[in-house]
């Protein structure tokens, strides 16, 4: 098994990032969600509320990010080291995070790319930004503005199968890309579904150690056609049908990363590194 592909979001919500490489730090991969989009009771937005943050890419770069969308001016954002820090919530229900706002010039741009008064923030200290759940003994506990663990993974053949029952049901809305699913690491080789079985242990990839969490249950986001913000109605309703379990429909795997035996900061993951899963 390997890595196909390799993405990260450095604005949450934002069009994906491709990446050869990447360094890996407890809060997952460099440059991957620490920055967020807020409204005036300073709650995170995402493709759930807007989809034309499908339009924006933001690219990173050393020290802060260029902003990127069709009709308007590049904007270059600089991580906001100073200035005064506030609060704000990745989602209404999840514990505050301490970040600092990126300034009126992003929250302009910004404005006219989603038509509503918004904020540009920046999380510059993850290690205070905490996976809202128990992880594993050994795993980084820290998160960025990802929805609940540093990582997605998924599988190439798991994908080909999907698109397989929605060829057989004679749907219109086939095949998918794997972009619908928002993926950071993309593994090519393994069997259709298998990464169902590596929540629990731990997995090797490059020079990287992770911990299997969970299966992903998928939200409407997935619907969301990546390049040109159009809404279907799959993949929810194949998964309905063929991968209900608890009544998540499941589609990837959530990681956290191993902070000790090989996975420390530092290290990095590449595209076409061997993925190995051990006990």
């Amino acid at each position: 098994m390997r890595v196909a592909s390799m993405h990260t979001y450095p604005v949450k919500g934002c069009r994906r990032m491709d990446r050869d490489s990447a360094r890996v730090e407890p809060w997952g991969l460099d440059g991957d969600r620490r920055w967020l989009v807020v409204d005036e009771h300073g709650i995170g937005l995402t493709q759930r509320q807007h989809r034309g943050l499908v339009t924006m890419r933001a690219l990173s770069r050393p020290g802060g990010l260029t902003l990127v969308a069709p009709g308007l001016a590049p904007l270059d954002v600089a991580e906001p080291t100073g200035g005064e820090a506030i609060e704000v919530r990745v989602f209404r229900g999840r514990p505050p995070a301490l970040v600092r706002p990126a300034g009126p010039e992003a929250d302009d741009w910004l404005r006219r790319l989603l038509g509503r008064s918004v904020r540009l923030v920046w999380l510059g200290d993850p290690t205070g930004n905490r996976v809202p759940w128990p992880v594993a003994a050994g795993s980084s506990a820290e998160l960025s503005f990802a929805d609940g663990t540093p990582l997605l993974l998924t599988n190439t053949a798991s994908l080909d199968a999907f698109n397989d029952w929605l060829r057989e049901s004679g749907s219109s809305e086939g095949p998918l890309p794997m972009t619908r699913f928002r993926p950071n690491l993309v593994v090519s080789g393994a069997a259709p579904w298998a990464e169902g079985g590596w929540v629990g242990r731990r997995i090797r990839i490059g020079g990287a150690l992770f911990h299997g969490t969970n299966e992903c249950g998928r939200c409407v986001v997935a619907t969301i056609d990546q390049e040109t913000g159009e809404r279907g109605r799959e993949p929810l309703w194949m998964l309905a049908a063929r991968r209900n379990i608890d009544q998540k429909l499941l589609f990837g795997l959530q990681m956290t990363v191993q902070a000790d035996s090989g996975g420390l900061p530092g290290r990095t993951v590449s595209v076409g590194d061997t993925v190995e899963v051990l006990d």
